[in-house]
């Protein structure tokens, strides 16, 4: 079954918010707060976007001014822009592209071990023992 794509062209505007159960291609511009929980959102080239945006993937190749919230990735291309903090456990910037904010690449849900790492040993407590007697002068002295 072909699933079809939405898209906002070119020469349209939304001031506002906008949310969606699709994938979403937008040509134009958006300014306020976009939406699309458990799909994936992708900036055309000509797109403009000054907005909050939340979406499972994110793919820029216009400009994006805001931050970006993805649950998997956020792509940024050779010919795209973005200004704002992204938050996604994974993030790929091309060569040549823009951008200017801050990345936090944590994820929340599954904290998973790093590569490479060796367990944290566990302590077991050591049985408490009395000190055995020293010699001195060639006697034993009990304290």
């Amino acid at each position: 079954m072909h699933e079809e794509l939405a898209s906002i062209g070119k020469s349209i505007v939304i001031n506002g918010e906008l949310s969606g159960s699709e994938d979403l291609t937008i040509e134009g511009r958006v300014d306020g707060k976009i939406e699309l929980r458990d799909h994936v959102l992708t900036v055309g080239s000509n797109g403009k976007i000054k907005a909050q945006v939340s979406a499972k993937a994110i793919v820029v190749l216009g400009q994006v001014t805001g931050n970006l919230n993805a649950t998997e990735k956020v792509d940024i291309k050779e010919s795209g822009s973005v200004e704002g903090d992204i938050v996604a456990p994974r993030v790929a910037i091309a060569d040549g592209s823009h951008f200017k904010g801050s990345i936090d690449m944590q994820k929340k849900d599954h904290p998973e071990k790093a590569v490479g790492a060796f367990p944290k040993p566990e302590k077991t407590p050591k049985p408490e023992t009395k000190p055995e007697p020293s010699p001195v002068n060639g006697e034993f002295i009990r304290v």
